[in-house]
């Protein structure tokens, strides 16, 4: 009889991605962005067979940001950036897929992102940083004539074009101030008219959505906690309200004219749910889904729903909601030889920080003929996300090594309220902070873990409290990994993107009048406490946190002569777009890891 080993770590290295679809009007083909080949490319299925099968659609070797067909079926739209620069300049495609060929683009440092297309194809809109690289500008390409329109520059906050009725009379523009703070307007005789009452007002609105010429509905959290459904008629110019879910935030909003119905996704924590809300009747209906989380959802003509969605123990794939209400799956994304039972759910947990407030957190226990008695405690990027039921190989993989994770949502994650998400505003470095060492202590008061077998790593936001939490608390941890974060507050804050520069004095502060915060809240200030061992890993390209973030500390710290180890990925940004880069990367940590047990 032949016996096979359990699941080794490098099966679950090889899980590929996918990061957004889109289907043909006709609804004969679908179209997604993945990695399947090792590195980002544009990959197709022929939905018109019974069992299609992914064949490759264009070959570029980067990352995408949008798939668009022509409603003519005569070309097919999107974007590529290079080694994770992200600088995203937009490219046409044959309907049958090839070589892409360049239509909107200009320096490598310049980004041309895609926004709308007109009805019958002839009109590309888009944003561009050329000529405006704090602010960006909105312009209109028209294919016949080839030519190039400005329609708006942005000025006090980047601004973007966010919505275009289909007569192409009423156009939605977003400007962003922060995370937290951004208005919804249309120009209307060369003055802006908001859609939310007063744009003064702190609050958020964004994904706009016509269901005809002049009904704009929109998310939006507007003298509330959660997101909700609003609604602006341009004729009457008139802003009401129209759904709201106790304790639910509506995140994405997509339009069925052929059920006059509006799709929702909505997140709770760390899940997400779906409704179809039909306007006439006001009838609302939850619909079950067979994943945890939505990444994409797409509402053709026809009204047939196609989802990109996943879980902890299922990587994302691409399903169908049929005609009776069943999910069709129509990829097959997977962990090699692993099925969904030996993968690692997570259970939710809440502990209470320092000040009272509850944190609720993910903890994966790694299966018990696996544990090694170590754990993972990681802090998640952004610092204005969540950890959620999504599937990360990386976790599965130091799972499947042995290791529990412990993930918290921190003061300032989403999917707890606008107030919870504002708190880490200013504040970077003192209560999310303590918050985490709060996790710290739970796990140790659950002995779940100890000083001696706990492990630091984090990435971008989370990689920044990893040094942090090293400098101002090392005697919790065994050793740390960090994940492109930055390492000073004041050089952060200078190298950033520039359509960030506007955003980071409300998100960060200003270095001038807060200097005492920043010095106190710089990982760099505490590099005489940095005393365990470290790996950093950086992407050359990253364009949000600049390799000499990481450069400098590492430097400090080898001068120190500290225990610290340097992973540089000449061909990356703020992530890993290669299938090899990230292969290299979770072997490292592993190793790593095991190095220091």
């Amino acid at each position: 009889m032949i016996k096979f080993p359990k699941p080794e770590v490098e099966q679950f290295f090889y899980t590929y991605s996918i990061d957004h679809f889109q289907v043909s009007k006709d609804e004969k083909k679908l179209v997604f962005s993945t990695n399947l080949s090792g590195k980002r490319n544009l990959w197709a299925l022929d939905l018109s067979k019974e069992h299609p099968y992914p064949y490759p659609f264009a070959q570029k070797d980067e990352s995408s940001l949008f798939i668009q067909f022509d409603p003519n079926g005569t070309y097919v739209l999107t974007s590529f950036d290079t080694d994770g620069d992200e600088n995203f300049q937009i490219y046409a495609l044959p309907p049958e897929g090839g070589l892409p060929q360049p239509l909107i683009t200009g320096e490598e440092n310049e980004k041309y992102l895609f926004a709308h297309l007109s009805k019958d194809g002839k009109r590309i809109y888009y944003n561009t940083s050329e000529n405006n690289p704090s602010f960006l500008n909105t312009r209109v390409r028209h294919l016949d004539t080839d030519k190039d329109e400005l329609l708006t520059e942005g000025e006090e906050a980047p601004t973007t074009l966010a919505a275009v009725s289909e007569d192409e009379e009423t156009l939605v523009y977003e400007s962003m101030f922060a995370n937290t703070y951004n208005n919804l307007f249309i120009q209307k005789e060369g003055e802006k008219v908001y859609l939310t009452p007063n744009p003064k007002k702190v609050h958020v609105s964004y994904e706009p959505v016509f269901t005809d010429n002049h009904s704009i509905y929109f998310p939006t959290d507007f003298d509330r906690e959660y997101m909700y459904l609003a609604k602006y008629d341009t004729e009457r110019e008139t802003f009401s309200k129209v759904l709201e879910l106790a304790d639910e935030s509506i995140e994405v909003i997509r339009y069925d004219n052929a059920s006059d119905s509006l799709y929702m996704v909505t997140a709770k924590g760390v899940e997400d749910k779906l409704y179809q809300y039909k306007l006439s009747s006001e009838e609302l209906k939850e619909i079950t889904t067979p994943f945890d989380l939505i990444d994409q959802l797409t509402v053709t003509d026809s009204g047939a729903v196609y989802i990109l969605g996943g879980s902890a123990v299922n990587p994302d794939n691409i399903y169908r909601l049929t005609d009776r209400g069943k999910w069709e799956q129509l990829t097959d994304n997977r962990v090699l030889g692993v099925s969904e039972e030996g993968l690692v759910d997570p259970e939710m947990v809440t502990y209470t920080s320092f000040d009272g407030m509850k944190i609720e957190s993910l903890l994966f226990r790694a299966k018990p003929e696996n544990a090694n008695g170590y754990t993972v405690f990681w802090p998640h990027g952004g610092p204005q996300a969540a950890e959620r039921k999504f599937f990360r190989a990386m976790f599965q993989s130091i799972l499947n090594r042995g290791y529990h994770i412990f993930a918290p949502n921190f003061r300032g994650s989403t999917g707890y309220g606008s107030s919870f998400v504002k708190l880490v505003e200013q504040d970077w470095g003192h209560g999310p902070r303590l918050d985490n060492v709060e996790g710290i202590k739970w796990l140790f008061d659950q002995n779940i873990s100890d000083p001696d077998h706990l492990f630091l790593v984090g990435g971008s936001y989370g990689g920044y409290m990893a040094l942090l939490l090293h400098g101002r608390h090392p005697e919790y941890f065994k050793a740390v990994i960090d994940i492109f974060g930055p390492s000073d507050l004041f050089t952060f804050i200078n190298s950033v993107p520039p359509h960030w520069k506007p955003i980071m004095e409300r998100w960060l502060g200003d270095p001038d009048r807060d200097k005492e915060r920043f010095v106190t809240d710089s990982p760099v200030t505490y590099l005489e406490t940095m005393t365990k061992p470290m790996l950093v890993i950086q992407g050359a390209k990253d364009p949000r946190v600049v390799k000499e973030e990481s450069d400098q500390i590492v430097q400090k710290l080898q001068d120190e002569g500290r225990d610290v180890q340097y992973l540089v990925l000449e061909d990356e940004g703020h992530g890993f777009s290669k299938k090899e880069n990230e292969i290299k990367v979770y072997k490292r940590m592993l190793d790593f890891m095991e190095e220091h047990k």
